[in-house]
């Protein structure tokens, strides 16, 4: 055998296919509707005038011999990794050096490949309901043991819920990798300080490796939420965090993020900084100069200014969904310091179900809380990433149709 067993091993990825698939169905048999969709997870504001006015400048520099550039480093250009470090750490208080910063092309590249550095033995835990790329990319790795239909036999899942409040407890075997999200993906819940400083002692005392996903920490608002693991003692020699500028700055075509791992983080006597560098210079060749342009721009000023002015429109949205929902009665949980809102079925229904009625009778898509994972069966999420206009016709809709169902 010269393929690897692993991917077939992968259950199908159904989810977003099977949504699209009854969204055409429904559309076809309804060809008046307007459906209005609350369950991508893609911005749809544009990007902010500072950044397209950099892309201009830097496509401009392209055109002239002595600015033009061709391969740049695959760290990341000493511009940009000197910008996250400011405008990403020490605004907030946290030492982060430059070359403990690495450019990538997405968080979701990102969070796939860092399990490489690791062994294929190693035992890993995500919280559960998940964002699916944390496990899958560890299933073709080989570390998970087999699919029993429901979950991976050699995979700790953590169950966050109502019931724990959506605090995941420590894990109960041993492990050595740990994937945590705040603010959540999918329930929009965030991890308090109090919480961090549980699951970085634990890391320390274990020697496991925390990877912690901040793609959504612009979404956080105010100053008792954590926005980095770095702001808890001694994090620097248990986690590698990962952010982007896809949420936070509507980079979701632009591709562009980064991973911190600090010097400090060492295991086997092996610097992980200096893995994740071999690991660059082997498999990528950098970020492309304009998107880094673009990126640094939103440091500026102006650019602060215009994405935060994105960011509080898509809360607003938030804000309106969640109010809806409880209003009707329905408990619902994200939206605070998140785009997304997340919350039980009504009357007991199963996601799918749910997502049925939901299409059907009020056409409004979402995403089934069962695709994130076991626990997230009977669950749904809706996202705020759609226009102020089509989130309050959507309002409306759920306003008038969730007292039939609860």
């Amino acid at each position: 055998m010269i393929t690897n067993q692993h991917f077939g091993e992968i259950p199908p990825s159904y989810l977003f296919s099977e949504v699209a698939e009854r969204v055409r169905t429904f559309s076809a048999a309804n060809p008046g509707a307007e459906v209005l969709r609350l369950g991508i997870g893609d911005v749809t504001r544009p990007l902010a005038p500072a950044v397209i006015e950099a892309l201009h400048r830097a496509v401009d520099e392209q055109a002239v011999a002595s600015s033009f550039q061709g391969y740049g480093p695959e760290a990341g250009y000493a511009f940009l990794r000197e910008a996250i470090a400011a405008g990403e750490y020490a605004a907030i208080g946290v030492d982060v050096a430059a070359d403990e910063i690495f450019v990538g092309d997405g968080s979701k590249q990102d969070s796939a490949n860092v399990q490489e550095l690791f062994a294929d033995t190693a035992r890993v835990a995500v919280t559960d309901p998940v964002y699916p790329v944390y496990v899958d990319s560890n299933a073709m790795a080989g570390r998970l043991g087999t699919f029993d239909g429901e979950r991976w036999t050699k995979l700790s899942y953590l169950p966050c819920d109502d019931m724990n409040g959506y605090r995941p407890a420590l894990p109960a075997t041993p492990v050595e990798l740990i994937y945590l999200c705040s603010p959540n993906n999918p329930t929009g819940t965030v991890m308090s300080r109090s919480d961090l400083e549980g699951w970085v002692s634990y890391a320390r005392e274990t020697g496991a490796v925390i990877l912690y996903d901040v793609a959504y920490r612009a979404f956080i608002t105010g100053d008792d939420v954590p926005r980095s693991i770095y702001e808890i003692p001694g994090a620097n020699e248990v986690a590698i965090e990962l952010g982007s500028f896809s949420k936070t700055a509507g980079f979701t075509g632009l591709r562009c993020s980064w991973a911190v791992v600090p010097h400090a983080l060492q295991r086997d006597g092996v610097s992980l900084n200096a893995m994740w560098l071999r690991r660059q210079s082997t498999k990528f060749n950098g970020t492309p100069y304009i998107v880094q342009r673009a990126a640094e721009a939103v440091y500026s000023p102006e650019g602060r200014a215009q994405v935060q002015a994105d960011i509080d429109y898509y809360l607003a949205n938030a804000r309106l969904i969640r109010e809806t929902l409880e209003r009707a009665g329905v408990a619902a949980v994200g939206g605070e310091h998140s785009p997304y809102v997340w919350f039980r079925c009504p009357g007991g229904m199963d996601s799918w179900e749910f997502f049925d009625v939901l299409l059907e009778r009020a056409q409004l898509v979402g995403t089934p809380g069962v695709g994130f994972g076991p626990t997230g069966a009977g669950h749904f999420r809706l996202s705020a990433f759609n226009t102020a206009e089509a989130t309050h016709e959507a309002a409306q809709r759920l306003a008038r149709l969730l007292p039939e169902l609860v």
